[in-house]
């Protein structure tokens, strides 16, 4: 069994009971970075074989360990769960294609916490993760996302983090935000507020940053018969664009058909 586990994302006690069985059975670990879980078997006496899997050997790693069999293997990052915003994701498409069993265990989440200590609305949010490096992808993505009125997750990495929150103030303007870092560690810090607030203070430059930030919760008017318009030049009939429209922006049906009308 290929057996993915998450590891604690700060606090070594953040480790659940099945995880450490898990990984005391299996006859190999493989890990983003050797070094830092092997601190994390010997705290726990585990005693495993461990071979390195990480983003730059992601697909190579991922056919090899396909090639394995009869032994157990449980697949580690750094902190948290595999396969979100960390190697993980290549080897699980491959195992379904192949139709390979495996399992996820629960564990330790970065975004989930955050958001909880953030205050802000956990109803409805979606994770983001990273960004773009430079300023001009970064405004890009935030302009796909600016008008969603949901609670949404980035992570940042601490010397782009005043960077980020500037482009994000430009594009999203002055929401309500909050900021965690070093979750779960001797030094975790939260900062809430609005994204001036917090620029005009001082930021901590270290650790990582989960940064969850309020939903647009702005009314927008739209033109329908513009969007209605817009559909059809693509190709669609008059009905099949009034449900694409009242889809894509979340309108009642029975408005946009009245608008199709006067068309």
């Amino acid at each position: 069994m290929i057996y993915f586990c998450p590891t604690p994302i700060g606090n070594l006690g953040d480790i659940t009971l099945r995880t450490i069985e898990i990984l005391k059975s299996v006859d190999i670990v493989f890990a983003e970075d050797t070094r830092v879980t092997i601190k994390l078997l010997n705290h726990y006496d585990i005693k495993a074989k461990l071979e390195t899997y990480h983003k730059f050997n992601e697909s190579y790693m991922s056919d090899k360990i396909l090639e394995i069999k009869d032994k157990d293997i449980a697949i580690v990052t750094d902190a948290g769960m595999p396969g979100i915003s960390d190697p993980g994701e290549v080897l699980v498409k491959k195992l379904i294609e192949e139709n390979i069993e495996f399992r996820v265990l629960p564990g330790a989440n970065a975004a989930l916490t955050a958001l909880v200590l953030s205050g802000l609305d956990t109803e409805h949010f979606t994770f983001y993760g990273f960004t773009g490096n430079k300023s001009s992808s970064r405004k890009k993505e935030f302009e796909s996302l600016k008008d969603l009125k949901f609670t949404l997750i980035f992570y940042e990495s601490p010397h782009r983090v005043r960077d980020f929150l500037e482009d994000m103030l430009e594009v999203f303007g002055d929401r309500k935000i909050s900021i965690s870092r070093e979750i779960t560690k001797v030094f975790e810090e939260t900062i809430r507020g609005n994204i001036s607030e917090i620029l005009e203070g001082e930021i901590t430059e270290k650790g990582e940053f989960v940064i969850v930030v309020s939903g647009n919760d702005e009314e927008l008017i739209y033109d329908i018969k513009a969007l209605l318009i817009e559909e059809i030049e693509k190709g669609l009939t008059k009905s099949k664009a009034v449900k694409e429209v009242s889809k894509k922006y979340g309108l009642s049906k029975n408005e946009v058909y009245k608008e199709s009308l006067e068309l």
